[in-house]
């Protein structure tokens, strides 16, 4: 949520900000200002109001002492009350309105941002040097089918399109890159969490992905509860709501958390040949990274949970690039994003394996989550930030299509050997 003073002090700016991102604003902000004005109005009229009402009844007690009459007193309270009713009615509309509104602002991107989309995404730095064969390779779906590491048929068949099951080997090198991925985590003096998997609407809300993305989950529909719960599209959603409606001390951030989940989400719509098999599915597996942080360490947090991404990515001796997203290309509720781009040989370009985003104080305004200052005492939101480290389901497909071998075996890396009781390479069932 935006900081609803900046938008007071300076609409124009806000509106310009948001065109950045491709959001044309400009009537919701000139009705937020609007609401803005006549809710303070009708406050400030009330506690007139409230302050007559309370003066008045101090009158009655010397009024009827005195032999006067009081019936113009309570005709006077009652008309107060009446007005005071009226007022809380329209208060209450005004703030439904206004709070409605503001849910929806997307976050403002930060100023070095580019204008506009994919087309102005800027790729910041390259590591290793792209992938050559001096064979035919194949692609991740025929390796893996034929190494019987993914059975795609029966996932399909368990859940429909856009699932598949790990077998044999396959499950475990997927396991072995979550173990990975968390051991270098809590050697960072990160803290891992195993999260729920169903969570309630505040977290989607917390985390600016509701209301404007409500349909892109899966609701869980309970005839004993009447609350809205959904399966967890990412760990962030629940890892940035762990502080909502609290107060840290300053002493306290920052405060570093993972958690290993699968990932639910409707993907909808139809993909080219190149998006087939594990690479956009309904259903991954990721480890999340967040952060809570003060504002002045909200940077040097961001700068810390791409170096991990970019480890992660280089210890598995992967060729990537990271590439600084425009402004309309971060998602709603993002200030800032890099993505870790990794190559997939038979997708002739890179696909993104991790986000790393900083939400600066917009998911904690929405959360209510503050920290309090040591020297004054006083009260500030807290900045989030989040990271893949790292989704899996481009990572395998990237593992098997660069590290195969002419004969169809996958050379393991050295990283994930030791997950593998050793296993050097992964060769073709007898």
């Amino acid at each position: 949520m935006i900081d609803i003073k900046l938008i007071r002090d300076t609409p124009e700016e806000i509106k310009l900000s948001l065109l950045k991102k491709g959001s044309d604003c400009s009537t919701e902000i000139d009705r937020i200002i609007a609401l803005d004005a006549l809710r303070r109005k009708i406050i400030a009229s009330n506690e007139e109001s409230k302050a007559e009402q309370n003066k008045t009844s101090k009158k009655i007690p010397q009024i009827k002492k005195d032999g006067g009459d009081i019936a113009a007193i309570f005709e006077r309270l009652n008309s107060l009350k009446e007005s005071i009713r009226a007022a809380d009615i329209e208060l209450r509309d005004v703030d439904a309105e206004l709070d409605a509104l503001m849910l929806r602002l997307p976050n403002l991107p930060d100023a070095d941002l580019a204008s506009g989309g994919k087309e102005n995404n800027e790729p910041l730095r390259y590591y290793g040097e792209p992938h050559t064969f001096d064979f035919e390779p194949k692609n991740h779906i025929d390796l893996c089918s034929k190494l019987e590491l993914i059975d795609y048929q029966r996932g399909v068949k368990l859940a429909g399109s856009g699932f598949w099951i790990y077998r044999g080997l396959g499950a475990r090198l997927e396991w072995a890159l979550l173990n990975y991925f968390i051991d270098a985590h809590i050697a960072d003096g990160y803290e891992m969490l195993f999260v729920p998997y169903i969570l309630e609407y505040t977290c989607g809300l917390t985390a600016g992905q509701f209301p404007k993305f409500a349909d892109e989950v899966y609701r869980i529909a309970n005839p004993t509860d009447e609350r809205v719960h959904y399966l967890l599209p990412t760990a962030e959603a629940a890892l940035v709501s762990l502080h909502r409606d609290e107060i840290l001390s300053e002493v306290e951030l920052p405060r570093k958390y993972i958690s290993f989940t699968p990932c639910f989400r409707r993907e909808a719509g139809t993909y080219g040949s190149d998006e087939r098999g594990m690479v956009r599915g309904h259903q991954f597996n990721k480890v999340e990274m967040v952060q809570y942080t003060t504002p002045e360490g909200s940077d040097a947090a961001f700068d810390e949970l791409v170096g991990k991404a970019e480890a992660l990515v280089s210890g598995l001796g992967f060729h990537f690039r990271t590439v600084k997203l425009a402004a309309a290309d971060c998602s709603a509720a993002m200030a800032r994003t890099y993505d870790i781009e990794i190559q997939i040989p038979s997708m002739n370009g890179y696909k993104e394996v991790s986000s790393v985003s900083n939400a600066r104080s917009y998911q904690a305004r929405r959360g209510a989550m503050r920290f309090r200052r040591e020297a004054t005492g006083k009260t500030e939101f807290m900045h989030t930030l989040n990271g893949s480290g790292l989704a899996t389901s481009r990572i395998l497909p990237a593992l098997v299509e660069q590290n195969q071998q002419r004969d169809g075996s996958i050379v393991i890396p050295e990283a994930l050997r030791k997950y593998l009781g050793g296993m050097e390479i992964i060769e073709s069932p007898k």
